[in-house]
């Protein structure tokens, strides 16, 4: 399994310090390097100084994912936000996904903000042991075996909700979200989508992501798509 899957932490605690430019650019750098789920939806990302919500943390940076409104759009803003949130502790910064943070000001009136990152210089340890992990078991999350499931189920999500389900068949992983009637947390299981499928692509050999018309149908729970190849 991916070395930084197996122990990544969310960080609360930061030095405030700002990041010197060589390190900023260095994220930026990272920032060019992601892939989306979903070639054909719009999105920007953007490094701030500062943002609000209801859950904000103190950090000395945030990172700001904007999207076009589409199908797809919150997935696609988790698969490429996740892939940050791997790369960054390995140049020894810490992140944290913040739900219900937004920037400050906003002023596109296409790619709306969808969801913040912390990041910066750790103020408590970066990583954690596996055992650490306070995950739901396998059985609960998912049926079949695949081993990258595992590493989907460490992935995080918003609350520690775990809102996914996964049927592996066949080399295939079915993907599968929790429903809900309330906004904000359908928003944010698509979000945590995208980051359990992130987590999946990390450990698939190849990665393709489709909607298959006669998927399994798991009661409570919003077909995504499937993972066609190992």
């Amino acid at each position: 399994m991916n070395e930084i899957i197996r122990k990544r932490k969310s960080i609360r605690k930061y030095d405030m310090e700002p990041l010197d430019a060589a390190t900023l650019e260095m994220v930026q750098e990272q920032i060019q390097k992601v892939k989306p789920l979903y070639s054909g939806i719009r999105y920007s990302i953007e490094i701030t100084n500062k943002t609000k919500g209801l859950f904000n943390i103190k950090a000395p940076h945030y990172i700001v994912f904007r999207s076009e409104a589409k199908d797809g759009a919150e997935e696609n803003i988790g698969f490429i936000g996740q892939q940050l949130d791997l790369l960054l502790p390995e140049a020894g910064l810490g992140t944290c996904w913040l739900g219900a943070s937004k920037p400050m000001e906003d002023f596109d009136p296409v790619l709306q903000p969808v969801i913040c990152m912390s990041f910066g210089k750790p103020g408590e340890p970066l990583y954690r042991e596996h055992s650490e992990f306070k995950r739901k078991a396998l059985s609960e999350i998912s049926e079949g075996t695949d081993e990258r499931l595992e590493a989907a189920r460490l992935a995080p999500s918003g609350m520690n909700l775990q809102g996914w389900y996964f049927i592996s068949e066949n080399g295939k992983i079915h993907c599968y979200r929790k429903k809900s009637l309330l906004s904000f947390k359908d928003i944010m299981a698509r979000i945590d989508m995208g980051i359990a499928i992130y987590h999946i692509a990390a450990e698939s050999k190849e990665f393709q992501f489709v909607k298959e018309a006669n998927a399994p149908v798991r009661k409570g729970y919003a077909y995504s798509g499937t993972v066609s190849q190992g």
